[in-house]
């Protein structure tokens, strides 16, 4: 079956695979751009409702205790910075819904992306005088932290984590190294319009990106998609627990037209603001959207092209509607 073209827009040229299913029946395949089922894409934020799984994951085999865990709990080697107070009492919770403080205006990209460590050069920019608990703030750099308290908490590295516990029970093939090594091969691999092929972005110290970086093929995001439309299920196998599901596809923050008037769960958004439909939403327009009342699962992928972000529209004209 091919996707219709109810919907359509000068946006839709980046579109480089396309998958879907209704239940676990698999009904379209599209690829695009010399994309062929196995090419991956640097999936952008998607890359934070991974984490959010992983998270959940860490939680249900009891290598964390709970979304209200101070998140000092986890780096005891860590000492804030001087008169910075407010970092302790910030909680798993804020990073998953983007209400945890920060400092500063803008993200200090060039800071953390050349330091040694990613994960514990974040953890300066958390808090601040000026910050407030609560209020969301949309941040890629913050939630490093939360892969952070993974490794702290298993002892793991978390490539092996998210091997071990989440991409090979979905028969995703393991992530390795994107091997970049400077600026110039970040943001090579970052605009890249070329397969990405099986990697995870990492840090100097081989901890993967928690915002962004890790590359899927949409068939593979797929694979997420109906273990999570299963509450947590695939193939007869438990791979995450519903609670967390549900709780991850809640409704935490209520957000305005800059942000598509959706509202923010567990770094799933909510684009009808009901948890009837959830999705991992990224930049290029990659997306794993899953509609629970309708039984359907999509993944698209696309190359980075500024100002695509959302592609829901596309999706529910020209995929929902034809196959509901």
């Amino acid at each position: 079956m091919k996707v219709l073209k109810n919907y359509s827009s000068k946006n839709d040229v980046n579109i480089c695979q396309i998958v879907a299913y209704k239940g676990n029946e698999l009904l379209i395949e599209e690829y695009r751009n010399a994309f062929s089922k196995e090419d991956t894409m640097n999936v952008m934020s998607v890359t934070k409702s991974i984490t959010s799984l992983l998270v959940g994951i860490a939680i249900d085999k009891g290598y964390i205790r709970s979304v209200d865990d101070y998140v000092m709990d986890y780096f005891k080697d860590y000492t804030p910075k001087r008169g910075e107070k407010m970092i302790y009492d910030v909680k798993i919770k804020h990073l998953l819904t983007m209400t945890a403080p920060s400092k500063g205006k803008s993200e200090p990209w060039k800071k953390v992306c050349t330091s040694k460590d990613w994960t514990y050069t974040t953890l300066d920019i958390l808090g601040g005088r000026n910050g407030t608990i609560g209020e969301f703030k949309y941040r890629t750099l913050i939630v490093q932290i939360l892969l952070g308290i993974i490794k702290n908490s298993t002892k793991m590295n978390v490539l092996d984590f998210a091997n071990k516990y989440l991409f090979n029970p979905l028969g995703i093939e393991n992530r390795g190294s994107a091997n970049c090594f400077n600026a110039q091969e970040q943001m090579e691999y970052t605009m890249s319009k070329k397969n990405h092929g099986k990697v995870w972005f990492l840090d100097p110290t081989n901890m993967p990106t928690a915002g962004w970086g890790l590359s899927l093929s949409a068939y593979e995001m797929a694979q997420i998609g109906l273990m999570v439309l299963n509450k947590g299920v695939y193939n007869n196998k438990r791979i995450v627990s519903e609670n967390w599901i549900d709780q991850m596809g809640k409704s935490y923050i209520s957000l305005d037209l800059k942000f598509g008037n959706q509202d923010y769960g567990y770094m799933w958004w909510l684009p009808h603001r009901t948890s009837n439909v959830i999705a991992a939403i990224g930049d290029g327009g990659n997306v794993i959207y899953v509609n629970y009342d309708k039984n359907i699962v999509v993944a698209i992928t696309g190359y980075f092209k500024p100002m695509v972000f959302d592609r829901i529209k596309y999706i529910e004209e020209n995929i929902v509607k034809p196959i509901e």
